[in-house]
């Protein structure tokens, strides 16, 4: 097991943001459902480390999108 986040996964996530923003439900979904499992721990472990999670980036971002 690494700590690795693929560049797949790196894409997907910033996909994802960026569909948040738009209010693009389906991608959202879509993005994050293919991110592949090791990146997803990856992804959930660093954004522990820092204190917060992936529903906490994504609330963030919908808030950018409301500004």
């Amino acid at each position: 097991m690494t700590d690795s986040i693929s560049l797949m996964a790196a894409g997907e996530i910033r996909d994802a943001l960026a569909a948040v923003a738009r209010g693009d439900l389906p991608t959202v979904a879509h993005a994050l459902m293919s991110i592949d499992p090791d990146s997803w721990r990856a992804v959930e472990r660093r954004l522990a480390t820092l204190g917060s999670s992936l529903p906490d980036l994504v609330r963030a971002a919908q808030g950018e999108q409301a500004e």
